[in-house]
């Protein structure tokens, strides 16, 4: 057993092993503006075929991207195999622990660009949980699935 470092996931294989297995993305922080990244990058994996499930209190009830939009990650209906956040670095604590609260876990929970701590990172990864930080997944997706 390599230990939970072996869960912080930052290379290719890795990177592409995630896009490859998931069906649902919850995406913590969606927007319903389409010129925001938290609108276009879900919408881009959404034309792709993955399920994408909008989480924010601040859109929930309003339908994006075919679904429609909870508050929190406990209101989904359904388990994501990954959670990607939109959301500031200070706030990945507590939301690693709101996912770790949950009644599934997801496979992998995927920090978007920009978006690191490692804190968070190695609370998730000691649960079992693959984490990618500081990546967005649409132009990893372009890169090691093809735009397809």
């Amino acid at each position: 057993m390599t230990g939970w470092p072996a869960n912080l996931i930052d290379d290719d294989a890795g990177l592409a092993a995630i896009l490859r297995e998931a069906k649902t993305v919850a995406v913590l922080g969606a927007k319903a503006d389409s010129a925001e990244p938290a609108y276009f990058v879900p919408a881009y994996l959404h034309a792709r075929g993955y399920r994408i499930r909008p989480v924010n209190p601040k859109i929930a009830g309003r339908s994006v991207h075919d679904a429609t939009a909870v508050a929190r990650l406990a209101d989904l209906a359904e388990p994501a195999d990954v959670i990607e956040i939109f959301r500031r670095p200070e706030y990945l604590p507590d939301h690693a622990r709101e996912i770790l609260a949950l009644p599934w876990q997801p496979k992998a929970v995927w920090f978007q660009l920009g978006i690191r701590n490692d804190a968070a990172a190695e609370m998730l990864a000691r649960a079992g949980i693959r984490v990618v930080q500081n990546r967005c997944m649409m132009p990893e997706h372009r890169r090691l699935l093809g735009a397809t």
